[in-house]
């Protein structure tokens, strides 16, 4: 989507991320967007109006007091003169003060006065980010029509600290924004929705796993999809090579247990498509170290235990979202077997599909599915990944009103 005359203004408030902010205003103005931005006392300790100034081809507003812009009461005119407010990184103070209606600087001043709509791209320790009064802000700030972006999980600027936290690149922000000024209707705005996708690894030993042959191309396709119609998504994702999708929050997870922790701590939520190719066994004690062989001697047995059906845990939670999605790769029997998994696992729908070796499902780009649910079995034809991901999307919005569909 081009970005031409629409006008952006630019929140940038005090982080480390600040730098982001800066590859963030030439990713807006490459597609054609004019970005006005507003800088905090703070941000300027991080970057400054000079190179922000010089990248938006604009002058940086800096004081709430400044003499030549409030003589015609400029907070408002900032707050006005623009299709949406972008403030990235959004720190916790500042998200603080706009959750409580303070305004003691240009920034938050602006923010008060706004009347467009306005995209979050948090920043913070994963401390910050997961205490309990940050999160309490977020719900008001939704709750009071903001939509958010972010934050991702990664490295921290802190040694040695890894979390939730980090703020959303700038080509995702950029994604949320094409949303957001997109006119055509959203029929998941307002909802939420989790996915999973791609494998899980179950260690063995610190070197060998069990695991599933999963790229994870279809659910984070699916992740995308459900983002593009308006939902705020959480994609929780095993080991993969590809891409996070963009306008999504991806957490990264490795074991079963630990996708399934991810995906009850994001409940209750609107939508939940569960397509990850979960391991359905792991090794009951991982050994610490990596086993070696002993020539002429067999290995030990490796014992094995069962591993949580998240799946089927959704499907009868009590906080069990409005849809629940879920797949079924089979090698034979596809349509039998997805009814078996509908019914068992407590699913609105089972997107079915045939895996067995030769079908290049596995890994591939493109995918053949069946739909089945109580009522009966809607069959597509051979798509790519995206194209089913798409169709499928428009599917849950449709029936997402109906409510349960069991």
């Amino acid at each position: 989507m081009s970005l031409s005359a629409k006008r952006i203004l630019l929140v940038i408030s005090g982080g480390i991320a600040a730098y982001k902010s800066l590859d963030l205003i030439r990713r807006l103005r490459e597609r054609g967007a004019t970005v006005r931005p507003v800088m905090t006392r703070a941000a300027q300790e991080f970057v400054t109006p000079l190179a922000v100034g010089a990248l938006s081809a604009s002058r940086v507003y800096t004081d709430l007091f400044s003499r030549e812009d409030e003589q015609d009461v400029g907070h408002i005119r900032l707050a006005r003169e623009c299709d949406l407010i972008v403030v990235a990184p959004a720190t916790a103070d500042l998200m603080a003060k706009a959750a409580n209606g303070l305004a003691d600087d240009l920034a938050s001043t602006v923010l008060l006065a706004r009347s467009r709509p306005v995209l979050m791209a948090p920043a913070m320790n994963p401390t910050m980010w997961s205490n309990p009064a940050t999160q309490r802000n977020v719900s008001l700030l939704k709750a009071d029509g903001m939509t958010f972006v972010g934050p991702a999980e990664g490295e921290m600027a802190e040694a040695g600290e890894r979390g939730v936290g980090r703020m959303a690149e700038p080509l995702d922000i950029v994604a949320a924004v094409e949303a957001l000024l997109d006119g055509g209707p959203k029929p998941l705005a307002g909802k939420t929705a989790v996915v999973t996708s791609g494998p899980t690894h179950e260690p063995i030993d610190p070197v060998r796993y069990i695991a599933n042959r999963s790229s994870g191309r279809q659910g984070h396709a699916i992740a995308a999809a459900l983002a593009k119609l308006g939902a705020e998504v959480t994609l929780i994702s095993g080991p993969v090579t590809i891409p996070d999708p963009a306008g999504v929050a991806t957490l990264h997870v490795e074991r079963a247990e630990e996708m399934r922790d991810a995906v009850i701590s994001r409940l209750p939520a609107d939508i939940a498509v569960m397509v990850a190719a979960v391991a359905d066994w792991r090794v009951a004690t991982s050994a610490g170290q990596k086993i070696k062989k002993t020539p002429g001697e067999a290995p030990a047995p490796l014992q094995l235990t069962e591993n949580p059906d998240i799946l089927r845990t959704i499907g009868h939670h009590e906080k069990r979202p409005t849809i629940v999605v879920g797949f079924a790769a089979e090698t034979q029997d596809v349509e039998q077997n997805g009814r078996i998994k509908l019914e068992k696992k407590g699913a609105d729908l089972i997107v079915a599909n045939d895996v067995s070796p030769g079908t290049g499902v596995m890994g591939g780009t493109r995918n053949r599915v069946k739909l089945i649910t109580e009522t009966g079995v809607e069959e597509w034809p051979e798509l790519d990944k995206d194209a089913v991901a798409e169709r499928l999307a428009h599917w849950i919005a449709e029936h997402l009103n109906q409510g349960a569909l069991r």
